[in-house]
């Protein structure tokens, strides 16, 4: 990433250029990610090509103004972290289901950042309702943020698995793997029809400094925490459906700054099958806001 595409990266995330790459300067930028960039999948549906490497990436989030899902906001936030003097490895991860069954190699992606002082840190900006800041990477004890209470354990196999107010998230290898590694993980999640990527829409946002967040799947717009209202609890949650169109398309522009023409609907499968149904079902369940 050349000096151009990171002042536009930095302006996008409304920072400064930090002075070194240190801790404080890091968690400053993770959070700032998080409160600009959408987390989303509406490139699944809309049949645009998903290329991960650094300079595709940047330039989605600071060109066309969009966000990503998890191989898309953490490739980007890494390529970031290393134009700014960090030392990043991207790390192999998968996501735990509710019974604790691993998803498939290259499921998720998360960093492994290392600042000028040698503090490791995990950190992952493509998660959806996750951590706010980095984890200490080689802390064992809880780890207090605004996203929840965390711990990182030793897994089977010597992996390390990362937990979220006791639920354990995903599992992830130590080996540093290439952003080409990842493209078999990303293909399967645009392609499956096992993939809730291609089952559903998604675009959520963390907002209020953190302590709030929107959450538009398809036509159904959810707000929590201080996303209801300035002093409401952090569990607070409103929800409403979007009747029209010209409502969507505003939630997009507005909510998240992206602007399309059209609607973006969930796509057919490869193969015909229409997901639609499936997608309608997953929202009386409650619309997913994240990788996991």
């Amino acid at each position: 990433m050349d000096e151009t595409m990171t002042d536009a990266y930095l302006r996008r995330l409304r920072v400064d250029r930090p002075a070194r790459p240190d801790a404080a300067a890091l968690h400053a930028l993770h959070l700032a990610h998080l409160l600009a960039v959408p987390f989303e999948n509406l490139s699944v549906h809309l049949g645009e090509e998903i290329r991960l490497d650094g300079d595709s990436l940047a330039e989605k989030i600071t060109v066309r103004r969009r966000g990503g899902f998890c191989y898309e906001l953490n490739g980007a936030f890494g390529t970031l972290s290393a134009a700014l003097g960090y030392r990043v490895d991207f790390l192999q991860a998968r996501v735990l289901d509710r019974e604790g069954r691993p998803g498939i190699p290259y499921d998720h992606m998360a960093l492994r950042v290392e600042d000028a002082d040698g503090g490791r840190w995990l950190a992952d900006v493509g998660f959806g309702a996750y951590l706010h800041r980095p984890l200490a990477y080689d802390g064992r004890g809880e780890q207090r943020d605004g996203g929840g209470v965390f711990r990182i354990e030793a897994a089977d196999g010597g992996d390390l698995v990362v937990v979220q107010d006791g639920v354990a998230r995903y599992l992830w290898e130590e080996r540093p793997r290439a952003l080409a590694e990842f493209r078999a993980g990303s293909w399967w999640h645009r392609t499956s029809p096992d993939s809730h990527f291609r089952r559903s829409l998604v675009c959520s946002l963390l907002t209020d400094g953190g302590s709030g967040r929107i959450t538009l799947s398809g036509r159904t717009l959810k707000s929590t925490g201080a996303a209801v209202a300035a002093d409401a609890p952090a569990d607070a949650t409103r929800t409403r459906e979007l009747d029209s169109d010209a409502e969507v398309l505003e939630a997009y522009r507005d909510l998240f700054g992206m602007e399309f023409a059209t609607v973006p609907e969930v796509a057919p499968a490869p193969g015909g099958a229409d997901l639609r149904e499936v997608a309608g079902r997953e929202r009386e369940l409650g619309a997913r806001d994240g990788c996991g």
